[in-house]
């Protein structure tokens, strides 16, 4: 357990001494031609299984929108035909500057469902299972959720589904692109009800 902390904070401090700054007002203009139909203009998504990309870290969208595109031909380090197919349209500056739009959006507000998942969710978020080696998820995404430069994203008012898949994602393997398995390693401890009442519990932090 305290391996998995030190090499967390390790990762974070990685990631901060590589930040780039991208041009909003740029980023604007491929949101309202290329992102806004999954998205929304203003990052708020009108699909359940798309993210919210308001108020997202911008460097965490920069480094999945580079994770999902092809390089030199070789497989994407993250699988997602349609976005990858989007991000082959996109250089390097363009992903930049379309993170900084979402990242200066007004964080989206959304609200937990059931009581039960909350209560046993809050519980995983706050304190883990230090048993089972599993971390507090707030000692990565922050106590309210809002995320830590670049690796832990904003979660925030997400929509409950769409976080739900993603850890079954990574419970599965099916989604590898974490540093060092982190999340895979997580999810695989956890049982799909306990994902379902940490999704429910994130949907509803701010």
């Amino acid at each position: 357990m305290k391996n998995i902390i030190i090499l967390l904070l390790l990762l974070t401090v990685s990631a901060l001494a590589q930040a780039r700054t991208g041009d909003a007002k740029k980023g604007r203009v491929i949101a309202e031609s290329i992102c806004f139909a999954c998205h929304g203009l203003n990052g708020v998504s009108p699909i359940p299984t798309q993210p919210h990309l308001a108020a997202q870290l911008p460097d965490y969208i920069v480094k999945q929108l580079t994770n999902m595109k092809s390089i030199n031909g070789a497989p994407p380090a993250r699988s997602n035909p349609i976005m990858s197919g989007v991000v082959a349209m996109l250089s390097d500056d363009d992903i930049h500057n379309v993170a900084a739009w979402y990242g200066a959006q007004a964080p989206k507000r959304s609200f937990s469902n059931d009581r039960k998942l909350v209560s046993d969710g809050e519980h995983l978020w706050r304190a883990g299972d230090l048993d089972r080696g599993v971390p507090a998820c707030a000692a990565c995404h922050g106590p309210n959720g809002s995320g830590m430069p670049a690796l832990y994203p904003r979660l925030s008012g997400q929509y409950q589904e769409y976080t739900e898949l993603q850890l079954q994602h990574f419970k599965e393997g099916s989604r590898n692109n974490d540093p060092n398995s982190i999340m895979r390693n997580i999810a695989a401890r956890l049982s799909n009800e306990e994902i379902k009442a940490l999704a429910d519990f994130t949907a509803g932090l701010r």
